[in-house]
């Protein structure tokens, strides 16, 4: 009755929640919305459906990005665009979806949930993602790569120059997703300045980090005409609450809040990796390779190549390094 190999799939692991500690393993803010969002949220009729296509949520991102409105996708959370875009381009074993590893955990996840082949990459010796290896890994079954900058959980990224020259060896018929849920943190260039000179170049955001949405489920992806037609006919019917398209549009306008969130994530950072030791950062988050970091009344992430700790507040980071 079932599929038989839904017993390999792996199942997402979300951060763990213990009462009374401190919650450093989902790469949140801590902060909580923003005061202009809550406002907004209290004017939402919950009783009525949204707006299915998010059109002013999507003529507000493609003013704000210089694109066009047929260009902007809006999906629950980043993650559902990534899952749409396997959807897309793959249709069975033979299509091969390349990523580099460790990586966002969900996208071998959604590869095998739309019965593709998954193709990993490992990181780097520095821990950043082998732009390299990733090219020279296509072959004429890849349908589509993930590129996560920063990337998650190493926090490594690449720059805009080295985007470009992988560019010019990935094949025209072949998406390339980038993945910037965290480039707000991040000092480098971000791919949506390059999206005219690439058809096959999507560039996937969220409202879950910097602008601590993560419970209301938004994100969105810039791209083609053609490439954001296809998401959008794939996608589950009013995926996206409406005080989800609200607290987006809210967020959008509250630029100085941002920045000032985004200014003290960047300064516990840097006290947080200077004294852990950690891998140089461009995200929310620091990592420790090859360690599994304790701390009483802390929660952290642990992988098998080693630790991740959200970065907050200074009374969380206090915390975490007394």
């Amino acid at each position: 009755m079932l599929r038989k190999d839904l017993t390999n799939i792996p199942s997402y692991v979300p951060g763990k929640k213990i009462e009374g500690s401190i919650k450093l393993s989902s790469n949140e803010l801590a902060h909580g919305a923003l005061p202009s969002v809550r406002e907004a949220l209290d004017n939402v009729q919950v009783n009525r459906y949204p707006d299915m296509f998010a059109v002013a949520l999507r003529e507000t991102l493609a003013s704000r990005f210089g694109v066009s409105f047929e260009q902007v996708a809006v999906g629950c959370g980043s993650s559902a665009l990534c899952q749409q875009l396997v959807q897309i381009t793959c249709l069975n074993r033979e299509d091969e979806v390349i990523y580099p590893w460790r990586s966002f955990e969900a996208y071998p996840i959604f590869v095998d949930v739309c019965g593709a082949t998954k193709v990993p990459i490992p990181l780097d010796k520095k821990e950043a993602v082998d732009l390299d290896g990733i090219a020279e890994a296509v072959t004429e079954n890849t349908k589509l790569i993930f590129l996560c900058n920063p990337n998650n959980p190493s926090g490594t990224a690449f720059t805009g120059a080295e985007f470009d020259a992988f560019m010019k060896r990935v094949p025209d018929d072949v998406v390339v997703a980038l993945d910037e849920a965290y480039i707000e943190f991040a000092d480098v260039e971000s791919g949506v300045g390059k999206l005219s000179s690439h058809p096959n170049l999507v560039v996937l955001r969220t409202f879950s980090k910097a602008y601590g949405l993560a419970s209301l489920r938004v994100g969105y992806a810039l791209g083609s005409a053609t490439l954001i037609d296809a998401l959008i006919k794939v996608a589950i019917p009013f995926a996206v609450s409406g005080p989800a398209q609200a607290a987006a549009l809210a967020s959008l306008a509250a630029g100085d809040e941002l920045a000032a969130r985004v200014a003290e994530v960047k300064k516990q950072r840097a006290r947080a990796q200077e004294a852990l030791g950690a891998v140089p950062s461009q995200a929310n988050f620091i990592w420790l390779p090859g360690q599994k970091f304790e701390k009483e009344g802390v929660i952290v992430r642990h992988f098998p190549e080693g630790t991740r700790i959200t970065v907050t507040t200074e009374e969380e980071t206090d915390a975490l390094l007394k």
